[in-house]
This record gives C-alpha cells, structure tokens and sequence, in this order.
C-alpha cells in the first residue's frame, strides 16, 4: 500500500504550529490530535496539488487498514524528511486544490527550527 504523500518539486514545506490555532481559538478540534501516551508537537502545512480528493482517498485508506500516512519532503539542504500525517482536508480555491495537512514532529526536531531562528533580529526590523 502507498501510504506516503511526496512532495516531488517546490520548496520545503513550511509547518505552523497547532498551538497558535488553540490560543486564537480556531479549529478547537486540534487539541485532540496532541492527546496520547508519547510527547508530540502538532504542526499544520498548506500544500498545492492537482488531486487533493485522490490524496485524501490515500490517507482515509491507508488508516483504515491501521497504517501510518507520511508526508515526504526534502528539507532546505535536500535530505529527505518523514512526518507522520495525523488529519488531512482538501480545499478548493481559485489557483487549484490545496492539501493542507496536519502531522506530528518530535519536539526536539522542532525546537531546532525555532533555535535557528534569532528573534533579536526580527525585533531590531520593527
């Protein structure tokens, strides 16, 4: 069974933390996917796709038959990258279907993205 979504061009995805949605109050749902017996951080990605149903399809498909779904990627310097997918939905919009997908990160993968970061450069900009 293909339980894997490949992004095969285009830049790295860029992943939101589910966390801003809880405090802003939008999709309340969200909260349920953190829930479990290990620590994971929930992180929301918008992708564009030609099929987003058949994508969709895949994901109902391979969780029924108790499968993990995974989004594979290159991150910025082309090493090839897996997350486990957790939700899924398509939207349709004026420039094609967009995925947008919910999946788990360790929180260390990504307490590396936010230290790489240097918000005292973002702050002297404002």
């Amino acid at each position: 069974m293909d339980n894997k979504i490949t992004i095969i061009e285009g830049p790295t995805p860029s992943f939101d933390s589910v966390d801003t949605d809880l405090i802003m109050g939008v999709n309340g749902w969200t909260a349920g996917l953190t829930e479990g017996p290990y620590l994971y951080d929930t992180a929301r990605t918008t992708l564009r796709t030609f099929n987003g149903e058949a994508l969709i399809e895949r994901c109902h498909k391979a969780w029924a038959h108790k499968l993990t779904m995974y989004l594979e990627y290159r991150d910025p310097i082309g090493l090839r990258k897996e997350v486990p997918i957790v939700a899924a939905r398509t939207v349709d919009s004026e420039e094609g279907d967009l995925l947008i997908l919910w999946v788990r990160q360790d929180p260390e993968e990504y307490e590396e993205i936010e230290d790489d970061l240097d918000f005292d450069d973002i702050e002297d900009e404002w």
